[in-house]
């Protein structure tokens, strides 16, 4: 199964340095390069750009990104098909939505230990080759599930096992599909080939819960894992046909003592990574909950049917594709848009939760998707763009690691939650932890810029300490 998935510079853009000595003499910003108000020199910051908007399918027209892409959303749609069979073959056999969030909390268990150790790995060797292997092994876990399921076999241990397994790939996998992308694309359209891989994901989520629901009505949830394990084939596929030469490989990191450490200093002392991963994991682990929430909200307040589910994962599908294209077109990534974004996705979430009614609860998850994808989208590519290349893996196992890796101690607890005081109470909770983490770590980079923030009829504003320069928050 894939993840949810998420710069600074653009086509035609001359790129700063983005070493340590760049990162020491440029400030940091919460916005786009030259637009925000600087802080101290002192403090890190990713590279200037000047404005300008980039190609909404730029990156689409280099061949092995297209042959990624396509594979991409072929098992993607897979991907979707089992995770909605997936959490209806635990509900349907528990009867709890706790098991639900066991199930998911095992899947994501591994990120959570063993994630950095996948991005020393991913450092170290030759993605193709690498992504070759995972994805392979991440199909042959659904097609495991597939025949348990298909012969009647199946029992919720066989579920969780497969999940624990399958995150066991994932810990591998994420990382170096992460940062394969700046190899396939180079620096200049990065930022367009993150967005791009959202929409492509997201793109997949329309299509696959609904042809789940259908599924699982029609001929059971074995069918949908079974598709699932053979989709994996389009990505091995075009990882195979891809132009060797054309790639741009970032030089392999040299086995050596202490690379995990490395990792974490480097991160740690680097403000424009450090609060973006920790907004990222607050949210990723107690707002980003729905297979928990949508199907105790199906079954105990609407008291609808697994189509119903595939419904509301849809709608939540179409805000995030919204959201996705919309950042491939933005360009740039702007830490206050990733700030604003994470308030207003907490704060549409508490509202679904009280939502009185079912087409209200549904029609709101457009707007929480494509919210959600923002958050995702803008902290992924800011952080990968704010990273030397040989130290990406690393990077982004961490990021992963943080907003993927929280979900085993979220999603039990969350799960609790739901099953003691409601779906209403679970969903509001999960949103009210996410709204005080935005608007704390907003605060923080507020602090750390050397601003202050200021409210007037006008609106919400950073201003710098020093300058007393207006920066609007859009």
């Amino acid at each position: 199964m894939g993840e949810a998935e998420g710069s600074r510079a653009r086509p035609g853009e001359a790129r700063a340095p983005v070493g340590d000595d760049a990162r020491r003499r440029k400030p940091l910003s919460t916005g786009n390069g030259a637009d925000s108000a600087p802080g101290q020199t002192s403090t890190p910051a990713l590279p200037k750009t000047a404005p300008s908007r980039s190609s909404m399918f730029g990156s689409l027209r280099i061949r092995n990104y297209r042959l990624f892409a396509i594979g991409q959303l072929v098992s993607n749609t897979g991907t979707w098909m089992q995770r909605i069979a997936q959490d209806w073959l635990v509900l349907a056999l528990t009867g709890s939505a706790s098991a639900v969030g066991i199930t998911i909390a095992l899947q994501f268990l591994p990120m959570m230990l063993l994630g950095l150790y996948g991005g020393v790995l991913a450092d170290r060797l030759p993605k193709r080759p690498l992504l070759v292997a995972t994805q392979s092994a991440m199909g042959l876990t659904g097609i495991a599930l597939a025949a348990l399921t298909l012969t009647g076999q199946v029992q919720v241990w066989h579920v969780y096992l497969t999940a624990f397994l399958l995150g066991l790939v994932t810990v591998v996998d994420n990382p170096a599909r992460q940062s394969f992308v700046s190899e396939m694309v180079g620096p200049e359209q990065l930022a367009n080939a993150v967005s791009l891989n959202s929409a492509n994901f997201q793109s997949a989520r329309l299509v696959g819960p609904a042809v789940a629901g259908i599924l699982i009505t029609a001929v059971g949830s074995g069918w949908a894992f079974l598709l699932n394990g053979l989709s994996f084939l389009a990505p091995v596929t075009g990882l195979l046909l891809m132009r060797a030469h054309e790639l741009h490989r970032a030089a392999p990191a040299p086995r050596a003592k202490g690379q995990l450490r490395e990792g974490l200093r480097y991160v740690s002392g680097r403000p424009e990574l450090i609060w973006p991963i920790v907004l990222v994991g607050f949210i990723g682990t107690f707002g980003f909950n729905f297979p928990i929430w949508l199907t105790a909200f199906v079954d105990d307040v609407f008291h609808g049917d697994a189509g119903t589910y595939g419904l509301f994962n849809t709608l939540l599908a179409v805000g995030s594709l919204a959201g996705a294209l919309l950042a491939a077109r933005r360009g740039p990534a702007r830490l206050r848009l990733l700030v604003a974004a994470a308030v207003a996705f907490a704060v549409l979430e508490i509202a679904g939760a009280f939502a009185p009614g079912f087409w209200l609860f549904a029609a709101l998850m457009v707007p929480i998707g494509m919210f959600g994808l923002t958050v995702n989208v803008v902290a992924n590519s800011s952080v990968q763009m704010a990273t030397d290349p040989e130290m990406r893996g690393r990077v982004m196992a961490l990021y992963m690691m943080v907003f993927t890796g929280g979900t085993p101690l979220g999603a039990p607890l969350v799960g609790w939650v739901t099953d003691h005081f409601g779906a209403r109470v679970g969903m509001a909770a999960g949103g009210a932890v996410s709204l005080a983490a935005a608007v704390t770590i907003g605060l923080v980079l507020a602090r750390v810029g050397d601003l202050h923030v200021r409210v007037s009829r006008r609106g919400v504003a950073f201003v710098p300490n020093r300058q007393r320069e207006l920066v609007r928050v859009a």
